[in-house]
């Protein structure tokens, strides 16, 4: 078993990823609470990610989803792909906001001006 380095370059965090796991699989396990993961199937278009840099294998995505187009440019679906390299991608399905949202730290308030 192989493992590469996935890095989520709207936030800078990084994980490691199995070659058997699908990119999604291995984004849930850093335990981010809120990722909405639909169907983990390729048809729901929830975790559509754009990847930068590296090499992955796919399995078939719904083209409601991912255009050819789309797809030509590294959009793919989280589910679908493994890596089969070290890869950079970037958020761009409905799971962003919850991937790329920031916590402040407990009692940190924040400051508005008027």
């Amino acid at each position: 078993m192989t493992a590469y380095t996935i890095l989520i370059e709207d936030t800078g965090e990084s994980y490691r990823c199995a070659d058997h796991r699908s990119v999604l699989q291995g984004m849930e396990a850093l335990g981010k609470k809120g990722i909405p993961a639909g169907c983990r199937q390729g048809g729901c278009g929830v975790c559509k990610v754009q990847v930068a840099q590296g090499s992955f294998s796919k399995r078939v995505m719904s083209r409601e989803h991912v255009s050819a187009e789309e797809e030509a440019i590294g959009c793919v679906l989280s589910c679908c792909i493994k890596p089969t390299s070290d890869l950079r991608l970037s958020v761009i399905g409905k799971m962003k906001k919850n991937v790329c949202r920031t916590v402040e730290p407990a009692g940190v308030r924040p400051v508005y001006s008027t």
